[in-house]
């Protein structure tokens, strides 16, 4: 049994007119995100995926992208990226899953899951990146959103491990309030998407202030899941 992570899969099977393969390094993704995920995920194991998961504009638009992930092996818990467009309220895409009997798709959303003796927890998270602006309403909704994960999962006596699709640092610019809630659970360990290409120049990896942070884009990863645990 183990748990990966990989972020950013922007998967575009019912959507084909916004297939990535168009930039640089993104040829034929989908077919290497296969493989290397059968090279490496077992049945057994569970894989966070940290955000920009599908391109479909509503939930009923993901029916491709989602059944493509379902038949992977593996437990995957899912958290919310910038472009996914189609996401709605927990109840609107739990009933969509099992309504397509997609058994191994779970939402994390204000909640925890058990992994081990560890609670995956996290949100979508904000920083400023470029002409991405927080507005202080967003930003106090991600904080509450991570916040009440972390809690979840103490209150069970689990270890919690961030996972984030907006990086809490880039190069100069800090999300404090996110940081200060990871400070506050002493969390070890956050994982995080969103950059891409150049951006990587100024991804924070490694340990900064008790926090080992590692980027987690699929592009990044060359399209293969990364072992947590």
């Amino acid at each position: 049994m183990a748990l990966y992570v990989l972020g950013d899969m922007h998967l575009s099977i019912g959507t084909p007119d916004k297939s990535m393969d168009i930039f640089s390094g993104w040829d034929d993704y989908h077919q290497l995100l296969k493989q290397n995920w059968l090279d490496n995920v077992k049945e057994e194991d569970t894989v966070v995926l940290a955000g920009d998961t599908s391109w479909a504009m509503k939930l009923e638009d993901t029916y491709a992208d989602f059944d493509f992930v379902n038949r992977l092996p593996g437990r995957k818990i899912i958290l919310k990226g910038n472009h996914d467009y189609w996401w709605t309220s927990m109840k609107k895409m739990n009933d969509f899953f099992a309504r397509n009997n997609f058994t191994t798709l779970n939402i994390l959303h204000n909640n925890h899951y058990k992994y081990d003796e560890y609670g995956i927890c996290g949100t979508r998270g904000w920083v400023n990146i470029g002409q991405e602006t927080a507005n202080a309403k967003i930003m106090a909704r991600e904080v509450q959103r991570l916040e009440e994960s972390i809690k979840s999962a103490l209150r069970v006596e689990l270890i919690p491990i961030v996972f984030l699709h907006y990086p809490p640092i880039y190069g100069n610019s800090y999300n404090y309030d996110i940081l200060e809630v990871m400070y506050k659970y002493k969390i070890n360990r956050c994982y995080y998407g969103h950059i891409h290409g150049l951006g990587y120049k100024n991804a924070i990896i490694g340990e900064r202030d008790g926090i080992i942070f590692e980027l987690i884009s699929s592009d990044f990863l060359r399209f293969a899941p990364k072992k947590v645990l």
